[in-house]
Parts: structure tokens; C-alpha cells; sequence
């Protein structure tokens, strides 16, 4: 059976009112992760408008690395992982950055892929940006390109996207 990336996860998301903090409508993208023809739909669509203009796929810690794994395996590409602070051992760049609900720090290794690779940026779900705001701000200060970035879901109301300044593509809205 075919699925469609937008109806899957339009059928499979689920919002959990609360998490991780009073206020915060958690948007649970797990079951999409979790039904195969909806995985493979998402991670083609995520990469389909970059198609030939990236080098590797880099994925933000937790879920943004299931759907970067998923989409540069599916389309032959490497996978760089953005990780949080004090994950990564070796040589390393840290971003610190305000999100919904808190302030945290990324890392990503400088020696992973070639200087000037073009980089596609996914995560799971496009907020307020500061999340993939870091990402990009990493992947530049890497030396490498950000090619473009690619969510599963974008939620408008955040202001997230003109936060970034940058084109995103977003399977979905909530």
C-alpha cells in the first residue's frame, strides 16, 4: 500500500497535552516512525525537493536522527549526527540555544565529512527554531554548506521558519 507522507502523518501524529512541561501540546511523531510504508513515504519526501544538491544528511538528537538515518539511507547518503552536549567524544563544536521550554547545547564532530560538503538539516519538528537554528549555525561553522532543511512537521504559530531566515521545507503543518 502506497502512503503519502502528508496523510501519514496527519493520520498517525498525536498530540500529548503537557509534555515535556504544563502548556507544551507535544506533537508525538513516533507512530509514523513506526509504520513502514509511513517512514519510507516521510524520509523520500524530506529529501525529495533537495534531490541531488546535498552531500549528507544531518539529523538533530532524538527523533531528527531516526528520520535523517531513514532519508539518507533511503536516498544513498551519509548521515551526520548532531548531538547533545557531552555526547560526542574527539574534537567537537558546541551551540547553545533557548527552545520552547528550556535552553540546551549541540555538538557535532568537525572532522565527520569533507569541508564544503553540502549538508541537508532534518528534525522532527520545526518550533520556535532554535533548535535547527544551532544545526545550521554548526554545520556552517563545520565548514560545510547548509543545503537546506527539511522537517516533518512545522508548527506556524511558533514562528519558527522566519526565526531561521532560511527556506524550509515542511511535510506538514500543525
Amino acid at each position: 500500500m502506497s502512503t503519502s507522507a502528508a496523510d501519514a502523518i496527519g493520520t498517525l501524529s498525536r498530540v500529548i497535552p503537557d509534555f515535556p512541561s504544563p502548556g507544551i501540546q507535544f506533537v508525538d511523531l513516533t507512530p509514523v516512525l513506526a509504520d513502514a510504508d509511513a517512514l519510507a513515504a516521510v524520509s523520500a519526501a524530506l529529501v525529495e525537493r533537495f534531490a541531488g544538491h546535498v552531500d549528507y544528511v544531518a539529523g538533530v538528537e532524538a527523533r531528527g536522527f531516526a528520520f535523517a538515518a531513514a532519508a539518507a539511507a533511503a536516498n544513498g547518503l551519509g548521515v551526520v549526527l548532531i548531538r547533545k552536549a557531552g555526547k560526542l567524544p574527539g574534537e567537537r563544536i558546541a551551540e547553545s540555544y533557548a527552545l520552547e521550554y528550556g535552553e540546551a547545547t549541540l555538538e557535532v564532530h568537525t572532522d565527520q565529512v569533507p569541508a564544503g560538503s553540502r549538508i541537508l538539516l532534518i528534525d522532527d519538528v520545526l518550533a520556535t527554531g532554535g533548535t535547527l537554528r544551532a544545526g545550521a549555525t554548526l554545520i556552517e561553522r563545520a565548514g560545510w554548506q547548509v543545503a537546506g532543511i527539511s522537517v516533518v512537521l512545522e508548527i506556524p504559530a511558533l514562528g519558527g521558519r522566519a526565526a531561521l531566515g532560511r527556506e524550509v521545507h515542511a511535510l506538514s503543518t500543525y
